[in-house]
């Protein structure tokens, strides 16, 4: 049984003009993916191409107007969506951070959902120094505030992980430590990893994994 499958999924904007819905643009068109468990997929594209748009349609921060999406054999409709985020925790290319230490940040996912986590496990796990869990998370630097939400995320202990351009405002050596990390965590944890970036191939051949390349609606398979 495949981990995840979409099935002729498509999605269009919509826009209310003068109090009729009309279609303004095709985000996804019939996409079809199969990924199995551990999969690493990578998905690139120019800005406004519907990566995004694909990633939220995934945990269902947005709905597809057609198609199927499959989690574990099962409709993720008919998965409660508290149950659904802790499967398929989402990383967006802006650290969202909240007022307080990295301690409370990590924290307060872990009293939403239940868990119950050693986060001094985790901070290594995620590499974030021990001593910084007490530190003000305002002044950390922004790779580091990236950590601290990938960490919370891992604190549901997803089976699928949706990383939006995780390293997009980060510098080269800080996007390389970002790519290592996952990466790793990916490989050591049998995580799923979905990954969209608009970088051109080098970056997109360091991740790895299976490629594609939104185009036009369509998601299209990359083989250079």
């Amino acid at each position: 049984m495949s981990h995840l499958k979409l099935k002729d999924v498509s999605k269009a904007v919509w826009r209310n003009i003068n109090g009729t819905m009309v279609r303004s643009s095709q985000m996804l068109s019939n996409v079809n993916l199969v990924v199995q468990r551990g999969d690493l997929v990578t998905i690139k594209g120019p800005c406004g191409s519907g990566k995004t748009t694909f990633l939220k349609l995934i945990n269902r921060l947005s709905e597809a107007d057609s198609g199927d999406i499959l989690l574990n054999g099962i409709d993720i409709k008919k998965y409660p969506n508290v149950d659904l985020r802790q499967k398929m925790a989402m990383v967006s290319k802006e650290p969202v951070v909240f007022q307080g230490s990295v301690r409370d940040n990590l924290s307060l996912d872990m009293e939403l959902w239940g868990e119950d986590i050693d986060l001094e496990v985790l901070a290594r796990d995620t590499g974030i120094p021990e001593h910084l869990l007490d530190a003000d998370i305002g002044k950390l630097s922004m790779g580091e505030k990236q950590k601290v939400c990938i960490a919370r995320a891992l604190a549901n202990r997803p089976e699928i992980l949706l990383l939006d351009e995780p390293t997009s405002y980060l510098d080269m050596e800080s996007a390389r430590k970002i790519e290592e990390l996952l990466l790793n965590l990916c490989k050591e944890k049998g995580l799923t990893l979905f990954w969209v970036t608009t970088h051109g191939l080098e970056r997109a051949k360091r991740i790895g994994g299976r490629r594609f390349v939104l185009n036009k609606g369509k998601l299209e398979k990359e083989y250079n």
